[in-house]
């Protein structure tokens, strides 16, 4: 079991990580009350909810549990509100604990939840999907979708510590995993070339989900997004790296349709389309390039974006949070692992890339 902290000041908490973290989240977490309320959907609940919901029994928590559709298509409004009326219906209070057991759907929707039911209740990331254990269980950022665009409705509200059983990613679907390693490469992509090169030696072992591969690419992503995220939590500086890839992205998912495309799909073959910007844009060499986009073929991931008209794509991205003063800012690569935020770049060079 292994351990990693989010450094933030009265808001730091620990992350998590192991087999059988699950069954010991009773012990694992200082609770500091005696009730807890579990959101997760039903397919989570049918894998992981007996092992939870024991532990929690162990340690003295009534439980509750809310249960939501499954799939990216019901992050939104309505949603929420049948989260938000359920828990008033509990009569849960501001020391009552929301327990987020599930993928980025759950985890998001939830978090924000929490972050403003009665102005703010406590909160515990329990991902099981490998998307979320390497990125959105951790950092704090929470949400729901609008038509209109990803993840446009939500706030910045920590959890107070986040439970990464291994163990889970047992019972994903491929699909699942596949998606997942999207993030994964995105980290060493921005960040660490030597995680870079050890994904390019070990993909094979990540998508045979061997135990000792996942635990170290999970670690990995969690050391680097909890390093970004300490040192900027609100995103106003270099926390916006960790969206490379994702401005084409959630491009892509809005003009599909949420859930036609899984999140860490779209983020991959955005990461394609922001790598090839990256080398008419900033110089990213070729060969580093065919490096990215050879390790996003390797894990699974698409690599042909849907044909979309060029207006829709530069409509979609320019609803983009990453906006700033109308300019559209985006996640590029200088050199592998050196990544750059640009708001000055050519349309032509993006119709060159999108058209490619």
């Amino acid at each position: 079991m292994r351990r990693l902290d989010v450094a933030l000041g009265q808001r730091s908490y620990p992350i998590t990580i192991g087999r059988g973290v699950l069954a010991r989240a009773g012990e694992l977490v200082p609770w500091g009350t005696r009730r807890a309320v579990i959101v997760t959907n039903a397919i989570v609940a049918a894998h992981h909810l007996p092992a939870l919901r024991a532990s929690l029994d162990r340690a003295g928590l009534a439980v509750e549990v809310v249960l939501i559709p499954d799939g990216e298509q019901h992050k939104n409004w309505d949603t929420l509100n049948d989260v938000l009326t359920r828990l008033l219906e509990l009569k849960v209070d501001r020391t009552t604990p929301i327990v987020a057991l599930g993928g980025g759907v759950v985890g998001d929707l939830a978090g924000f939840a929490a972050a403003i039911y009665q102005r703010g209740i406590p909160y515990v990331q329990v991902p099981t999907t490998l998307l979320a254990q390497v990125d959105s269980s951790v950092g704090g950022k929470t949400a729901v979708n609008h038509r209109s665009g990803k993840n446009m409705i939500g706030a910045f509200h920590q959890p107070f510590a986040v439970l990464i059983d291994t163990g889970c990613l047992a019972t994903l679907p491929a699909r699942e995993v596949t998606a997942g390693l999207a993030e994964v490469v995105k980290y060493g992509a921005i960040r660490d070339a030597g995680f870079f090169e050890w994904l390019e030696r070990n993909m094979r072992a990540l998508l045979d989900r061997d135990d000792d591969a996942l635990a170290h690419a999970i670690c990995e992503s969690c050391r680097v997004k909890a390093e970004i995220v300490a040192a900027d939590e609100r995103e106003t500086g270099e926390r916006a790296l960790l969206n490379f890839g994702h401005t084409f992205g959630h491009a892509i998912e809005t003009a599909t349709g949420y859930g036609t495309w899984l999140h860490g799909e779209a983020v991959g073959t955005g990461m394609l389309l922001a790598s090839r910007l990256s080398e008419r844009v900033c110089g990213l060499p070729a060969a580093e390039r065919s490096r990215v986009e050879a390790l996003v073929a390797a894990a699974g991931l698409p690599t042909v974006a849907p044909k979309l008209p060029l207006d829709r794509w530069l409509d979609l991205m320019g609803r983009d949070k990453k906006v700033e003063h109308g300019r559209m800012r985006f996640v590029l690569l200088e050199r592998l692992a050196r990544a750059v935020v640009r708001a000055d770049v050519d349309e032509r060079d993006l119709a060159a890339v999108l058209s490619g």
